[in-house]
């Protein structure tokens, strides 16, 4: 007899009783998650794009006004890491609710600041803004529940698909907010603009909540019953265990080599991908002169485009060998990312930029799939570690980018810039063959 955290499994009972006490399918989770991680990246949208207004009004240093950019990215990387691990010990549900949930806070917490203090008022408001930041950037941090979620309601053969779908179509939410957001704002007002974001974020959480479904293991285990892991796919779930406690995945991840060459390739593809979010519209209006809002229609060209491609890369990972895909994506990232730092003509530095989204999308898709593969049966601990650390990327990289920027001077300092993450890029390759190699000395080992 096995026991999988109070799951007890002897024997082979009869499949079809079981699976008709089954709530959910694959599909429904995948797109219940995909919509309530797209509501909570959206909720962390609005917040970015005030902190220009705040600087003025409250007379801020380019330091603090980085912070209270950065904090919501902060706190909802940070956050990924236990969220996502408790997973393995509640199932997606709860901790995805509870994240949406605080969310929603932070957001009527901005409404109201900005309906009884904006803008003569905002004097002392800095602590404030900087606590309904953290509040909003806990809508970031479902992604790495999402991620434990899907992949325990989805068969190993088709969990690069339905990852691409989640984390793809979920990350589309910051390019759109950067489009539809001005124009709300025209038309409505930037309280009644920010009121019908809310609504929106209020009524994903409210769907999310009503109809989304735990696994198949983690509904068995709630009901005291249990088939054997093996079946569990009948059931409509995936195949993998989780470990029953997010400690445990923590540290059970914690201890797998690869999961920490994973979080290093997130660091640079996600966090890489926020880093740039946040450089881009600098970079194009100090560099060719753009508008403010142009350079903000290209920056969401280059973010929509990175999410999107997710969802290709994800499918296709499901059907073709993906062993050669990480050193070529990250070829292309280096490779635009180099045509951008030295180039100075916009047709060209605006193809660079879609190439490095481009690589940027298709490998955030492979490292989700190649996780439940490396770390079988600790996928929240593992998606925690890297969904936090590697968004991390979007905190640490833009300062050092400054740096460079900063030493080099004037416009195209903007564009040198890119070349301190180039070197990080360069890192990257010798760290792919190593993990190909680790990987073949763990299959000769366990053959």
């Amino acid at each position: 007899m096995t026991v999988h955290e109070g799951v007890h499994t002897s024997g082979d009972p009869e499949i079809g009783p079981i699976a008709a006490r089954i709530r959910g399918t694959r599909q429904q989770a995948m797109w219940l998650a995909t919509l309530g991680f797209f509501g909570g990246f959206a909720g962390v949208s609005i917040f970015g794009p005030l902190v220009p207004k705040f600087k003025d009004l409250l007379h801020l240093s380019p330091f603090a006004a980085g912070m209270l950019a950065a904090i919501p990215a902060l706190t909802g990387s940070l956050l990924r890491i236990p969220f996502g691990a408790a997973v393995d010990r509640v199932g997606g549900r709860r901790p995805f609710v509870i994240l949406l949930g605080i969310a929603n806070v932070g957001v009527i917490g901005l409404l109201v600041l900005l309906h009884t203090s904006y803008p003569k008022h905002m004097g002392g408001t800095y602590p404030l803004l900087l606590l309904l930041g953290a509040l909003i950037g806990c809508g970031i941090a479902t992604f790495s529940v999402g991620i434990g979620q899907v992949s325990y309601w989805f068969r190993k053969k088709d969990q690069g698909g339905a990852l691409g779908i989640y984390g793809g179509l979920g990350n589309t939410s910051p390019g759109l907010s950067t489009v539809l957001l001005p124009i709300a704002v025209g038309a409505l007002g930037i309280f009644n603009a920010y009121s019908v974001w809310f609504g929106v974020l209020l009524l994903i959480t409210l769907v999310y909540f009503l109809f989304i479904q735990d696994a198949p293991w983690f509904q068995l285990r709630a009901r005291g019953e249990s088939v054997e892991p093996a079946r569990l796919a009948e059931l409509g779930g995936g195949e993998l265990v989780p470990t029953g406690s997010a400690t445990v995945g923590l540290k059970r991840a914690a201890r797998i080599p690869a999961t920490w060459a994973l979080v290093f390739f997130y660091f640079l593809s996600f966090g890489g991908f926020l880093a740039f979010t946040s450089w881009l519209p600098t970079f194009w209006n100090q560099m060719y002169g753009s508008t403010l809002r142009q350079a903000g229609l290209l920056t969401a060209a280059f973010s929509l485009l990175t999410a999107l491609s997710r969802v290709p890369g994800g499918l296709l990972s499901d059907r073709l060998p993906i062993r050669r895909a990480l050193p070529l994506n990250f070829a292309l990232m280096l490779a635009g990312t180099l045509v951008l730092a030295f180039s100075s003509t916009f047709t060209i530095s605006l193809l660079a930029t879609l190439a490095v989204g481009l690589g940027m999308g298709l490998q955030n898709a492979i490292v989700f799939k190649l996780l439940p593969g490396y770390v079988p049966d600790a996928v929240g601990g593992a998606s925690g570690w890297i969904g936090g650390l590697g968004a991390l990327g979007g905190f640490v990289i833009p300062p050092v980018m400054g740096l460079v920027a900063g030493a080099v001077g004037g416009a195209a300092g903007y564009a040198r810039g890119f070349v301190a993450f180039a070197v990080l890029l360069v890192v990257a390759f010798p760290a792919v063959e190593w993990l190909r190699r680790w990987s073949a000395r763990e299959q000769a080992t366990t053959a």
